[in-house]
């Protein structure tokens, strides 16, 4: 299996510097470009500022974020990306990529989508002011869609059919429709958008937590196909969209993908198969009454293809490191332990009782759920 180099490794490790530790430019004789990165000091934003700060065609990195990371090398600015001063911080970048995103899913949606939606406005109207020449935003695969129709593999190019309803899907179509505006609201601004498939690598979704589940629920009719995104593979993706050897829109994953059937034989894990009825209804009530934290949108990424072509990294010379069968590998190991039904995480009592009942009655039981919490409601 690819392993990551040891720059992205220990970026996964944040500790923050000391306040007196002074970052230094890396290679300023380079004629490399000068690459901000919002997010910096966590997730992927961390990952890639490490990668960035090692590599010798770039120039400079400079590192934004609420916090400092632990990249020496990288220049870092603390503040909330929604400020207007990270402007100045930004000043003297020729590229930036925004990678300060919450799509967390305990967060609260309404404080969620004003948090990411104003910090992209932010960052695009400061790039364009201090003459910043790329933004390069990352989305999901997931704006496009997740429908019994379409195509295995989807082209780079299709119409972006997915609709709000599942977890953060909704502020992903407005940012990349805030990016299609800025460059015509400001000339000489170019955006590119990055479309990672399922993310996997230090990640909790939606679908990695489907993962996580004591059976694979498996609703009646569909035809899942899996396409993996391991964050190393991501973050190659991101450079190369940072040092401008593809622009547009496009898409990042593993070549192919695996059907349901491989998934399970795979994992070794039993598939718990139900009318979509009766799935769909209980994943709905369940979030309805807070039970669990995945809106019934999210199940569609499970049941039908989203596969998408990852050929325009492919002509610019970019292959992935990781194969569908390898993420998914890590990403089983990466959950070992933990349980999580319907979306929902539980702790060791409740995951005992579920793997030995099975997560059908964890499902089928919605209704319990629902009348003890309304009766919990009415006696206060």
């Amino acid at each position: 299996m690819s392993s990551p180099d040891p720059q992205v490794r220990a970026a996964r490790n944040l500790a923050d510097p000391s306040p007196e530790s002074k970052p230094t430019k890396n290679r300023p004789g380079s004629r490399g470009p000068v690459v901000a990165v919002t997010g910096a000091a966590t997730g992927v934003g961390a990952l890639l500022t490490a990668h960035l700060a090692a590599s010798d065609e770039i120039r400079h990195v400079i590192a934004m974020d609420e916090r400092r990371g632990d990249v020496p090398e990288a220049t870092w600015h603390t503040l909330d990306v929604r400020d207007p001063a990270i402007a100045e911080k930004m000043r003297g970048a020729d590229v930036v990529v925004h990678l300060a995103l919450d799509l967390d899913l305990e967060t609260d949606p309404a404080a969620r989508t004003a948090y990411n939606v104003r910090g992209t406005q932010t960052v695009l109207t400061a790039a364009a002011a201090v003459g910043v020449r790329r933004v390069v935003l990352c989305t999901s695969a997931m704006v496009y869609g997740a429908l019994p129709d379409n195509d295995i593999p989807l082209s780079e190019d299709a119409e972006l059919r997915a609709t709000a309803e599942a977890t953060g899907v909704g502020d992903l179509l407005e940012i990349e429709r805030l990016g299609r505006r800025a460059p015509r609201a400001h000339p000489g601004l170019d955006v590119t958008v990055v479309r990672p498939t399922v993310l996997v690598g230090g990640t909790d979704t939606a679908l990695t937590r489907y993962f996580e589940s004591p059976r694979l629920l498996v609703v009646a009719g569909s035809r899942p196909a899996w396409q993996f995104c391991h964050v190393d593979d991501l973050v190659t993706a991101l450079e190369y969209a940072a040092l401008e050897r593809i622009d547009g829109e496009f898409a990042v994953g593993c070549d192919g993908w695996l059907e349901q059937e491989q998934v399970e034989e795979l994992s070794g894990v039993r598939r718990m198969e139900l009318p979509s009825a009766v799935a769909l209804g209980a994943a709905a009530r369940l979030h309805r009454i807070g039970l669990t934290p995945s809106p019934a949108g999210d199940l569609a990424y499970t049941m039908h293809p989203w596969v998408v072509s990852v050929s325009r990294l492919h002509d610019a010379g970019w292959r992935p490191r990781w194969t569908n069968e390898e993420v998914l590998a890590a990403l089983l190991e990466e959950v070992e332990g933990r349980h999580t039904v319907a979306g929902r995480r539980l702790g060791r009592k409740d995951a005992t009782a579920a793997g030995a009942a099975g997560a059908t009655v964890a499902l089928l039981g919605t209704a319990a759920l629902v009348r003890r919490a309304r009766k919990a409601r009415r006696r206060f």
